[in-house]
């Protein structure tokens, strides 16, 4: 069919003389986006306009399913695609992915939005990380009326050591972490090789201390946006092995404190000659005084 032969939409009423639809699937990093053709081609010279508007549907890459691909953080781009419909940046109040976001501007060739992500320089030469953390330090300073040099350097001292990151990491509190494997019964009760083939690791907790211990291995994409103080059970890890996890928890202080497992048989047959799978849920719950 037509539509199958040049790009997989919504719609084929694309803008006049261009070969795309005016509604586009993408694949990004495995996150699935639909969106307007006018939306990617909002910003001139940057990579989506030169795709969207330079090449010709062929010339772009496809998945399976014949969405256009982008190999690029599927997570991240919301904020891109976001970016390109009103062209404002609008972040979550805690979001520590501000320095990778600014690579994917790089990378998309949108230089206004890269230069918003860029850490803002003060007057002393330090670096803020945060969006408007700065802003509201002035406001603070304003309200407060003009100081000595010796006192402004006080209250830097102070709130540099209430600030401090090193005490920040050091918070107590309980991590739990958890995985569903399955395993092999054969002949003779014996286990074979694949006694514990682990699909995902989940982690459970306070969203600021399962992102101290764990960082970009963090997978948060099925709970993005969570405030630091609040819990989440939904986040998972990037990779299988848990003794990467345990790693990771003892080098930031964290010990266990207590386990537990329950096993159920999945499939079995009459035939004794067959092998009985069994599934299992285990957790591991650690702490940090």
């Amino acid at each position: 069919m037509a539509l199958a032969d040049t790009e997989r939409g919504v719609s084929n009423c694309g803008d006049s003389g261009s070969p795309f639809p005016e509604i586009i699937e993408l694949n990004v990093g495995g996150q699935v986006y639909v969106t307007r053709h006018k939306t990617l081609i909002a910003v001139p010279d940057s990579l989506l306009w030169n795709m969207f508007s330079k090449k010709s549907p062929k010339e772009l890459a496809r998945d399976s399913k014949g969405r256009f691909f982008l190999d690029r953080d599927g997570f991240l781009f919301r904020y891109v695609l976001d970016y390109l419909r009103d062209l404002n940046l609008v972040l979550p109040d805690y979001f520590p992915e501000k320095s990778r976001l600014q690579r994917e501007a790089d990378f998309f060739q949108l230089r206004d939005l890269a230069k918003q992500l860029s850490p803002r320089v003060s007057k002393d030469n330090s670096i803020s990380e945060e969006i408007g953390q700065s802003d509201t330090e002035e406001g603070a300073q304003q309200q407060c009326g003009p100081s000595s040099g010796a006192e402004t350097l006080r209250a830097a001292s102070v709130s540099g050591a209430t600030r401090s990151p090193s005490l920040d990491s050091r918070k107590s509190g309980y991590i739990t972490i958890g995985y569903r494997g399955s395993y092999t019964i054969g002949r003779d009760i014996q286990t074979d090789a694949k006694f514990r083939r682990v699909a995902r690791i989940t982690v459970c907790g306070k969203t600021a201390l399962a992102k101290e211990v764990f960082g970009d291995t963090l997978n948060e994409s099925r709970d993005p946006d969570r405030p630091p103080e609040r819990y989440t059970s939904r986040y998972y890890l990037k990779y299988n092995f848990l003794e990467q996890a345990f790693d990771k928890l003892t080098e930031v202080g964290f010990h266990m404190v207590a386990c537990s497992s329950t096993g159920t048989c999945a499939y079995t047959s009459n035939d004794p000659n067959e092998d009985k799978i069994w599934t299992s849920y285990t957790e591991y719950v650690f702490c940090r005084d």
